[in-house]
């Protein structure tokens, strides 16, 4: 069986940092998520999913594509599931056009509902899971928050039995779960 990893993680609002990319905590995240995803690799994983929301999501797509333009990595594989068509409209246009551009370069790229609704990010979310052998999350598990990342923490450890490497939203201290 083919080694896929899921991508997940907050959005913008839920940091410290909030927008600021340039914040030393926000290029720590990117630091150790970059590191993780290597260490996948590594591991053998070719293939990783990512949601297609503003900030780790889009920060896990650039960084993969990135990546892909490596030698080393040219056979990586970057998917990527909407949750419902004309998604990327919701977004302001700069992230509309980081979303395109990561789009551009994707190997895969599925819509997993028909119409927007709540519940349609919860499908996409199990679906990319559906799809993986593991996940990476930039995630608080400490903090009970409800979020689709938490949510999406718990199918793939309870249902899907997978193993869970977290970065932690506010230190970018990395754990296994």
């Amino acid at each position: 069986m083919d080694m896929v990893c899921t991508i997940t993680g907050h959005r913008p609002q839920r940091f410290k940092f909030k927008y600021n990319e340039h914040y030393k905590l926000c290029v720590k995240i990117k630091k150790a998520l970059t590191e993780e995803i290597i260490n996948f690799y590594n591991q053998g994983v070719r293939t990783f999913w990512i949601g297609g929301s503003i900030g780790v999501d889009t920060w896990a797509g650039e960084i993969i594509a990135e990546l892909k333009k490596q030698e080393t990595f040219e056979d990586m594989r970057l998917c990527i599931a909407l949750p419902f068509p004309d998604f990327k409209e919701r977004y302001d246009p700069k992230q509309q056009t980081r979303l395109r551009d990561i789009l551009r370069v994707c190997d895969e790229q599925v819509i997993t509902s028909d119409t927007e609704s709540k519940s349609a990010y919860r499908i996409r979310n199990e679906y990319m899971v559906n799809q993986s052998t593991c996940l990476l999350a930039v995630y608080d598990n400490d903090r009970s928050i409800r979020s689709g990342t938490g949510m999406t923490v718990n199918y793939a450890q309870k249902k899907k039995q997978l193993p869970v490497i977290l970065v932690h939203p506010d230190t970018a201290a990395v754990t296994k779960l």
